[in-house]
């Protein structure tokens, strides 16, 4: 799959409103931020245990809110697909008109079938 950093910067994009401000706000220090747990302990009052605790609760629920909505995984095929679409648009010399418009008609079907 993607790198741990990415999937949970991508998790808190697509879901993170979902989470309550107190989450949010330990959640970002340490995922977009990259603040150590023991930072983000000092800063919130709390034990460095408990910003562990929260931070694990969090991506559960956040992987939680992905597992029934799959929102990042249509995400990363739709990327996929217009990529390829550009890579065919790209490199066009080496097929006709007609297989070229196929081609991207093709993808942009299975784009709207996924959405």
């Amino acid at each position: 799959m993607m790198n741990e950093i990415l999937e949970q910067s991508l998790l808190y994009d697509f879901y993170g409103e979902l989470l309550n401000e107190h989450q949010k706000e330990i959640y970002e220090q340490f995922v977009l931020e990259d603040l150590s747990l023991g930072e983000i302990a000092e800063m919130a009052g709390i034990s460095r245990q408990g910003v562990h605790d929260l931070v694990k609760r969090c991506g559960q629920t956040l992987k939680g809110y992905e597992e029934k909505l799959h929102l990042v995984a249509k995400f990363m095929s739709v990327k996929d697909k217009v990529a390829r679409m550009n890579e065919l648009l790209e490199y066009n010399e080496q097929m006709g008109r007609e297989e070229l418009v196929e081609s991207i008609r093709r993808i942009s079907h299975e784009i709207i079938e996924e959405l």
